[in-house]
Formats: C-alpha cells, sequence, structure tokens
C-alpha cells in the first residue's frame, strides 16, 4: 500500500508516514531517545481509540469531586495538623468547606447512579451472549480469569517468565475500580447518615451515628491512600509507564502501547485497523494522533493531579507523625 493520504482524503492504516509523529506532551520528550514522555503515544502508530468521550468527563468528574471531597475533609479528619486551619480557609471556613464537600458528594454519587445503571442496561443486553462481556475482557467486572492473572503476574515478578496477557480491562485496573467503589459505597453510606441525622435518628439508634462518623472518615483516609498509591502506581509511576500515562486525557493509544498493555484486545483492533481514520471517538477504531495543545492540556492536568496527589499524602503523613 502506498505511503500518502487515500484518494477520499483519509488516512488508513499502511499510509501512516502521511501521519506527523506524535508530539508527545507540549513537545516535550525523553532525552535519551526522544520519545514521548506520555507512555500512551509511545511506539509505532497508528493511534487507536480506547476510550470514549463519555468515559473521560466521567473521569474527569470522579476526578474533580474526589479531589474536593479529600481537600474540605482532611482538615476536619486531621483538624490539630498544622496545616488544617490554613487548608480549610482556601474553603470559606468550616461551614464553606462543608457546603463545598456536600455540593461534591452531591455529583459523585450521581455519576454512581448513572454508572450503575449502565452497568446493569449492559448486562442486560449481554444476556444472550454472556461469553465476551459477561465473562470476557471487555467487562469491567472482576471474574475467575483475574484470578489466574493475578497469580501468573506474580509468577513473572520473581521468574521473568510466562508473563499474562491482558484483555481490555487487567485485574490491575479492575482492583483498582472495585477497590474504589467498594470505598465509595461505605463512604456514601455513612455520608447520608450523618448529613441527613434528623431522618434516619427516626429509626436507628444514636450509636450508629458515632459507628457512621468512624467509618466515613477512616474509609475516606483508605480511599485516598490506595488512589494516591495504588492507582497512581499502576497507571503512571511505574518505569514503563513514567511519567504519565494521559490516555485516559485524550482516549487513545498507539498500537505499540495496546499490543504491550492488553494484547487479548488486539483480535477486536486489528479487523479496523484497515478503516478510516476517526476523529470522533469511536471505540477500537483508528484516531488521529493527539494535536499539540491536546497534549499539553493532558500534561498540564495530569502533573498538576499528580503534584497534588502526592502532597495530599505528604500531609496525611505529616499529620499522623505529629498529630
Amino acid at each position: 500500500m502506498a505511503d500518502g493520504p487515500s484518494s477520499d482524503g483519509q488516512v488508513r492504516y499502511g499510509e501512516t508516514s502521511a501521519l506527523p509523529a506524535p508530539p508527545g506532551l507540549a513537545g516535550a520528550r525523553d532525552a535519551d531517545d526522544g520519545t514521548p514522555m506520555d507512555a500512551a503515544q509511545r511506539g509505532k502508530g497508528p493511534f487507536i481509540w480506547r476510550f470514549l468521550t463519555w468515559h473521560r468527563v466521567a473521569h474527569g468528574i470522579v476526578v474533580l469531586t474526589f479531589y474536593t471531597l479529600v481537600l474540605t475533609g482532611l482538615p476536619l479528619r486531621f483538624s490539630c495538623a498544622p496545616f488544617s486551619a490554613g487548608l480549610i480557609s482556601l474553603f470559606g471556613g468550616v461551614r464553606g468547606a462543608g457546603i463545598i464537600h456536600r455540593i461534591a458528594a452531591v455529583g459523585m454519587v450521581s455519576l454512581a447512579v448513572v454508572y450503575v445503571a449502565y452497568l446493569a442496561v449492559r448486562v442486560w443486553k449481554a444476556r444472550d451472549t454472556p461469553q465476551r462481556w459477561r465473562w470476557g475482557s471487555d467487562n469491567v467486572i472482576p471474574h475467575p480469569r483475574d484470578l489466574v492473572d493475578f497469580l501468573k503476574q506474580w509468577k513473572y515478578f520473581f521468574t521473568g517468565r510466562d508473563r499474562p496477557k491482558f484483555g481490555r480491562y487487567s485485574y490491575l485496573e479492575k482492583l483498582d475500580f472495585f477497590g474504589a467503589v467498594w470505598g465509595f459505597v461505605i463512604i456514601i453510606a455513612s455520608g447520608m447518615m450523618l448529613s441527613f441525622p434528623e431522618f434516619f435518628g427516626a429509626f436507628m439508634p444514636g450509636w450508629l451515628f458515632n459507628v457512621a462518623t468512624i467509618f466515613h472518615g477512616e474509609e475516606a483516609l483508605l480511599a485516598t491512600c490506595f488512589l494516591f498509591i495504588v492507582h497512581f502506581f499502576n497507571v503512571h509511576v511505574r518505569p514503563d509507564k513514567w511519567p504519565l500515562d494521559a490516555v485516559m486525557f485524550h482516549g487513545r493509544a498507539t498500537v505499540d502501547y495496546l499490543e504491550e498493555e492488553h494484547p487479548e484486545m488486539m483480535s477486536q483492533v486489528e479487523p479496523n485497523l484497515q478503516k478510516p481514520v476517526s476523529r470522533t471517538p469511536v471505540v477500537d477504531h483508528p484516531a488521529p494522533p493527539p494535536t499539540r495543545s491536546q497534549s499539553l492540556v493532558a500534561a498540564t492536568f495530569g502533573f498538576i493531579l499528580l503534584g497534588l496527589g502526592f502532597a495530599i499524602l505528604g500531609m496525611i503523613l505529616w499529620a499522623f507523625i505529629f498529630c
């Protein structure tokens, strides 16, 4: 197949020399080999759509609401810490922080309700084809294959052999997802009790509110540490991803990236490689490379969120040591 655009003006796989080189993050590249800093842009193309727009919007809502909840709740959990007074003043004092905390909670709960409804519809539609979605690699819900992959991964860590081949969602991503979901269920339930004490107090004993207060604070702390340690490591900090994997920000990744990270989903990607590049996100279809501005936005938000997350971990450690 000749290089360059087709007669219809669309670029197809095999014509990728007509595409500009992946711009990396705002043009920044590793000094040693010139590769982009964004792990999702490393390797050979073409680029493939991995996430739809609504996936990225939902992720953005989770990030915004979660960081808001953490920053407004941390001064209450560690009221004795030196940073608490200054931090809570940024949100207008205790009253202002409480209002902002509840607004963020409403946003997170609303998204959770929408996502549960989405999963219910997906499961219902897949009732006649359980192998691919219910028990296949397309599903974010854990199943027995994930336990096998977990054991093979640890074998690979110690022996360097028999590395597991992941599908669309590996057990690591499911661990991130359901580790957060489990925590959110406890946090939301206890938070509802504390937000509406008159309603729940009409049929619940008073001691349960003390339990809810403990559960809410400790589970929120656990969820924060889990996300900023386990999730950050799996997605951004491990050597083959450092310093950033921005696939969730711009929604696309190179074929080399997908072959390395999710080789079993390539059976669904390969039939689409000859199709025209789609500027509208279509999962598993060829995508245009991220533009310089898109890479800049992804890098800016990504590094801000990483830095803020590590700063929060530092504040938690500081509070445990000095409080």
